[in-house]
């Protein structure tokens, strides 16, 4: 698939999320204290989705049980999850932000 824009680069206020559907797939764009993150929308924990959460600084809350995820690895930060979340690379170009997703 490749490079998609899915959102202008100033649509998206700090430390919110959008769900976007790039070939498929169910992702969360996140605005980060440091820039744009995309990762898969579902925690890996319960398989619930994380826009019910709430983004702080660079990293993502499961409303749900409570884990926190990097948002630049997946990584959890914490207990009950233990698997990392799928990211896809960002970047913005002429206005738009774009996420790498590859089929």
């Amino acid at each position: 698939m490749g490079w998609v824009a899915v959102a202008g680069a100033g649509e998206l206020a700090p430390l919110a999320m959008q769900r976007v559907v790039v070939a498929g797939q169910r992702l969360l764009l996140c605005h980060g204290q440091t820039g744009y993150f995309c990762i898969a929308e579902d925690c890996t924990h319960e398989d619930y989705s994380l826009a019910f959460g709430c983004v702080k600084g660079d990293r993502i809350k499961c409303s749900l049980h409570g884990s926190w995820f990097d948002l630049a690895n997946g990584q959890p930060c914490n207990e009950p999850a233990d698997c990392a979340l799928k990211t896809y690379p960002t970047r913005i170009e002429a206005g738009q932000i774009w996420v790498e997703v590859v089929v």
